[in-house]
């Protein structure tokens, strides 16, 4: 160690100790991945964000070398996928995949157990799809106009389901209530799947979900019939369904977004190494089309433009939750 001539550690002595402090974790970033990597999902399997997740999973594995495990943790509108994540240990063995919910939530519930700027490392954007809205096929109801018109008709018949409260599903209903005046009844289930069954059970009248999963398989079998979506275009994988823009309902625009994150504190190195991992597997024709025969375009945005989006769409849903007067305890 190097001291001064009174004994005492000298200013280099206490620069070299100080990076001997770091060389630990220095080599323990250096060496990660080690072993298996979890990447919890905030729904059940069967939706579009479980889609996601299942498919850029293997990818990362190839990427990395390490095995990549899928743990579903539903419930609360995502918040207990979301919420232990972000109290897991920041060593980039604990990842989330989560849906637009990451950026709705800290606005819709007052105790929101995660704060989306201050408790994540932004990894990157997987893939985006817009919300599908759709009617059992036994109501005779072949347009929106119709729906609509039905609803008002009958006040107390109509109900629709969505994947959970603050999904943007949920909230893509809401602003649809606000621009026609439809008196539909929400709903809310843990997941896309659940939300299908609901509707093909007879439970509800009308689902709203995202494009992908087991509704579009729903939608071509016939078994729903989507009267509109919500995307800005067209989906190219439903290319009959319109938006509501062209049936005249403006300002409705919503997709819902699916994204890889870290607990805060993660190493930048690794979240870099991450970031690096999900663009090589997003550039892969096959995931591509994986992606995209579960409904979802890639969306390939790493650590800052998911960072960029965060900042973006978390202001954007709190002004809808306003209008809509939605608040979660």
């Amino acid at each position: 160690m190097l001291q001064d001539r009174d004994g005492r550690l000298g200013r280099r002595g206490v620069l070299s100790a100080t990076a001997m402090l770091g060389i630990p974790a220095a080599r323990a970033q250096g060496s990660w991945p080690e072993r298996n990597i979890t990447i919890v999902v905030c729904f059940p399997p069967g939706g579009s964000t479980d889609v996601s997740a299942r498919i850029i999973g293997p990818g990362i594995a190839e990427q990395l070398g390490k095995p990549v495990v899928i743990e579903n943790r539903p419930g609360a509108g995502g918040n207990i996928g979301i919420g232990y994540v972000a109290r897991a240990a920041a060593d980039g063995y604990t990842l989330l995949v989560a849906s637009s919910v990451f950026v709705v939530n800290a606005s819709l519930y007052r105790n929101a157990p995660y704060d989306p700027f201050r408790d994540f490392a932004y990894i990157g954007t997987l893939g985006a799809s817009p919300n599908l809205v759709c009617v059992r096929t036994d109501l005779g109801i072949n347009t929106l106009a119709e729906l609509v018109a039905a609803a008002k008709a009958q006040p107390d018949r109509f109900n629709y389901a969505s994947p959970g409260i603050g999904t943007t599903p949920h909230l893509a209903g809401e602003v649809l209530k606000l621009r026609t005046g439809a008196p539909l009844q929400h709903i809310p289930f843990l997941g896309a799947g659940p939300a299908v069954q609901a509707i093909l059970s007879g439970t509800t009248e009308v689902l709203i979900a995202s494009q992908g999963g087991q509704v579009e398989i729903a939608v071509r079998n016939g078994q729903i019939k989507a009267l509109a979506q919500t995307g800005a275009q067209r989906s190219p994988d439903l290319p009959d369904v319109p938006t509501l823009g062209e049936l005249g309902i403006k300002d409705a625009v919503s997709e819902t977004f699916n994204a890889l994150y870290a607990p805060a504190a993660t190493p930048a190195p690794i979240v870099t190494k991450l970031g690096e991992a999900v663009l090589q597997v997003l550039s892969k024709p096959d995931v591509q089309q994986k992606y995209r025969t579960g409904g979802i375009l890639t969306l390939p945005e790493g650590p800052d433009g998911l960072k960029a989006r965060v900042a973006r769409e978390v202001p954007l849903w709190r002004e809808v939750i306003r209008q809509a007067r939605i608040a979660v305890e």
